[in-house]
């Protein structure tokens, strides 16, 4: 049936015809032609390209392939095949003659050993000399988990090539990776099969058509958007997918990937790439496309912590136990929810923040991209009288809509104070006057320049005719990919033990998940429930009753977020009883990470704190320069100092680096830090000292079993640290035991362990330096959140 197939293909095509000379053959082989994406989308897109091609001088074949043994394997192949439709443009008799070629012209196979695939290579082969036909290419379409990936592709390259001369093409679906090191890993492997341009790693996105327009939409209308594309202009740049579903049934890849790894780092990235890029003076030519893109990931800022927010539906967890077995105490932190805030160095976008959001259990299905611009304009007229497209007040932006939501199709919308943008006719047409009382954004319909696709292509269909042309711009090549990973794992990496907000779900979310920038970081809005905060997690209601105190000293249990906004505000107060007291407050601050986040909500949040009244000192500080990223006092300077003004006299940065050394002894570095208390602190007596917690016991740089620090009269030592650098400056426990008042911080699961310990042993410094913490008229206060405490 399949022989006699091939002499149909070129009697199809205009009903009648006369046969095409043939331009070679196509072998398309479908890899996991019986799974979800396959009977979804793969299939229909493989009969969109026969439909297109199908009087074009090629012949087809086409194979599906999957694990599944020949007689179910067909079965169910089949049953797919029989439901594909044409689309509506397509004549009804046509289409009827075209499907029914499809069918024959389709096979299945079970690949599952070496000797499978060379068995189809050699049908392949007999085929192609039996009709006498040329090969022109393969197709490899990878449907299946990157896991196999390896073996499939040693499987292809050493039985089921394509003759010399045909080109081969093998097409990867994501994930590619979990993170940087596991992406390298699989390009390695992958490498060691393939050419770099013969392998097409598709993100389906790039296929919508209103993100596929974006580039030639910029092209088209440089001389309206170059004057206007750029941070003088453009207010902000919302990136959003929204999805109403659950992840219910998709439960064991959410717990491997999550939201960043399922959509952010992919799909919003590369839109985000289409629209920060520089334009290329070719936006035709795939190699310009992505050589650009990859300038584009260099000048990305990178992450902290503090770029994302977090949130999970609060029925997820159950649905994990549900589908992956878990017991009932089982908890998780995946995010189904995340808004990451993402800057440029670029002289273009610098300053510019744009937003990339997407979540599941969420109020609506709808995909856009958004780009703001700024309003300068005042406008002397009353509002009622303005002509929409001759007043320059009211808002000005540009709305790539992927789909779905309130237009519930792809568009790309223009504000009419803006320009009249071009578009290509044969693809693009204008109107919106159908839908007069709908509202988008605040704004009807009648506000914008209107067009919608002349007629709308599923993703896949548009990146499989792609595929089968050779076009490599819409997907990911290995630089690229591993740029991308490059820039989102520190990020995964860094937000691994947070804790996600709680959302019911659908609109009962309200504004739970709504968020503010400030500056460069993200928050939410609104403070978490408490009867979300605690639901589904296993864990007490109401954790303050937990316990008051630890080691006999007061405790403060929170999550992250408001255990940094109370620790914040005690500051704030101790700063403002000693200056109304003395006139001044000298606050010591040790170093590490997890103070990073305090000194952002001190200088973003705390805005009446008497900085010109505070002394800062420096608990510890590694025997580096202060320039380097490994100094205390430079992440001090990063996060708080350069965005509070604090008197340059204030700053007491400690003298690690004198006479061109580092913590010599000779320099008497430690003996001027001590007479630099001395001098302005009463007594010697500090107003707030914040300490951490390290794993082995130690905090400041005073580490177990230490030669000084630990007792007797010196103020400021030299500690050696077990990990580099090796050489720390620290105040001394006996001064840190004279301020008025202690903080210990101690946050993550990773400090569960010390924590337990630390609540069972006495006052032993010589082992764990912090057990010696104990001011001797001042007060110690616990900081911890409920992972440290309650792992």
């Amino acid at each position: 049936m399949l022989r006699a197939a091939v002499y149909a293909v070129f009697l199809v095509g205009s009903l009648p015809s006369l046969a095409r000379e043939s331009r070679g053959h196509i072998s398309v082989v479908l890899l996991g032609a019986t799974g979800d994406l396959a009977k979804k989308y793969l299939w229909e897109g493989l009969f969109q390209l026969y439909l297109e091609q199908v009087s074009s001088g090629h012949s087809f074949t086409f194979h599906g392939a999957a694990l599944t043994a020949q007689e179910p394997g067909q079965r169910l192949m089949f049953e797919v095949l029989k439901k594909l439709a044409c689309p509506a443009d397509v004549s009804p008799d046509r289409c009827a003659v075209v499907k029914d070629q499809f069918l024959k012209l389709s096979q299945y196979h079970q690949l599952k050993a070496s000797e499978n695939y060379a068995a189809l290579n050699r049908e392949i082969e007999m085929l192609l000399q039996q009709e006498g036909l040329e090969e022109a290419g393969r197709i490899f379409y990878f449907s299946v988990p990157p896991f196999a990936y390896a073996e499939i592709a040693r499987h292809i390259n050493s039985t089921c090539r394509p003759r010399p001369g045909a080109w081969l093409r093998v097409v990867l679906e994501k994930p590619f990776g979990h993170d940087h090191k596991s992406a390298q890993q699989l390009a390695i492997e992958l490498r060691t099969f393939f050419q770099e341009e013969e392998m097409y790693r598709v993100d389906h996105y790039l296929g919508k058509q209103a993100v596929a327009h974006i580039l030639p939409f910029r092209d088209q209308n440089r001389r309206f958007l170059d004057p206007i594309w750029n941070r003088h202009h453009v207010e902000r740049v919302e990136i959003v997918l929204k999805e109403t579903l659950d992840a219910k049934g998709r439960t064991s890849f959410y717990e491997q990937y999550g939201v960043i790894r399922d959509v952010l780092q992919n799909h919003l990235t590369e839109a985000l790439l289409s629209l920060a890029m520089e334009l290329p003076a070719n936006v035709s030519s795939a190699e310009e496309v992505l050589r650009h893109k990859l300038q584009t990931f260099k000048s990305l800022q990178s992450l902290e912590s503090t770029s994302a927010v977090l949130g999970q539906y609060q029925t997820y967890a159950s649905h994990v136990r549900e589908e992956l077995q878990k017991p009932q105490n089982y908890v998780t932190t995946t995010p189904t929810f995340a808004g990451v805030l993402i800057h440029l160095n670029s002289l273009r976008w610098e300053g510019v923040p744009f937003i990339l959001i997407s979540g599941k259990a969420l109020d609506e299905r709808v995909g856009y991209i958004r780009v703001l611009f700024k309003d300068r304009a005042y406008c002397t007229q009353r509002e009622s009288l303005r002509e929409v497209g001759q007043s320059q007040c009211g808002p000005k932006q540009i709305v790539l809509y992927i789909g779905h939501g309130e237009l519930n199709h792809p568009a790309v919308l223009v504000s009419r104070n803006l320009f009249k943008p071009i578009m290509p006719r044969d693809s693009w047409k204008e109107g919106a006057a159908d839908r007069p009382q709908l509202h988008l954004f605040g704004h009807p319909l009648s506000d914008y320049y209107v067009y919608s696709p002349v007629k709308e292509r599923e993703a896949y269909s548009v990146l499989i005719s792609s595929i089968f042309h050779g076009r490599k711009d819409t997907f990911i090549p290995t630089e690229n990919l591993l740029a991308s990973w490059e820039f989102w794992t520190p990020l995964l990496d860094s937000l691994a033990p947070r804790v996600p907000r709680l959302y019911p779900g659908g609109v009962e979310n309200r504004h739970l998940l709504d968020f503010e920038i400030m500056g460069r970081e993200v928050a939410f809005t609104l403070k978490e429930p408490v009867e979300l905060l605690h639901a589904d997690r296993q864990k007490p209601g109401d954790y303050r009753t937990v316990q008051a105190k630890f080691r006999q000293s007061p405790l403060v249990l929170a999550w992250p977020e408001e255990l940094i906004t109370q620790l914040a505000l005690d500051i704030e107060a101790a700063a403002a009883k000693a200056v109304a007291r003395r006139g001044e407050f000298h606050l010591a601050l040790s170093g590490g990470s997890s103070p990073v986040i305090l000194f952002q909500r001190l200088a973003m949040h705390h805005y009446g704190f008497p900085w010109r009244h505070t002394h800062l000192w420096l608990v510890d500080e590694r025997c580096v320069p202060l320039t380097d990223a490994e100094s205390n006092f430079h992440s001090l300077h990063d996060h708080l100092l350069q965005h509070v003004r604090v008197p340059y006299l204030n700053i007491h940065p400690m003298p690690v680096h004198l006479s061109r050394r580092l913590c010599v002894e000779e320099d008497r570095g430690l003996e001027l830090y001590a007479k630099e208390i001395t001098a302005l602190v009463t007594n010697g007596s500090l107003d707030f000292v914040l300490l951490g917690l390290g794993s082995d016991g130690h905090t400041a740089s005073l580490f177990p079993h230490s030669d000084s620090g630990l007792e007797g009269a010196q103020m400021v030592v030299l500690t050696e640290s077990p990990s580099k650098p090796h050489q720390r400056m620290s105040l001394s426990l006996p001064l840190i035991n004279r301020a008025r008042q202690v903080a210990v911080l101690v946050m993550g699961k990773n400090k569960h362990e010390i924590t337990t310990q630390m609540s069972r042993v006495g006052q032993e410094p010589e082992k764990w330096p912090i057990s010696g913490v104990n001011p001797t008229s001042g007060q110690l206060v616990w900081y911890m959140d409920y992972e440290a405490l309650l792992g």
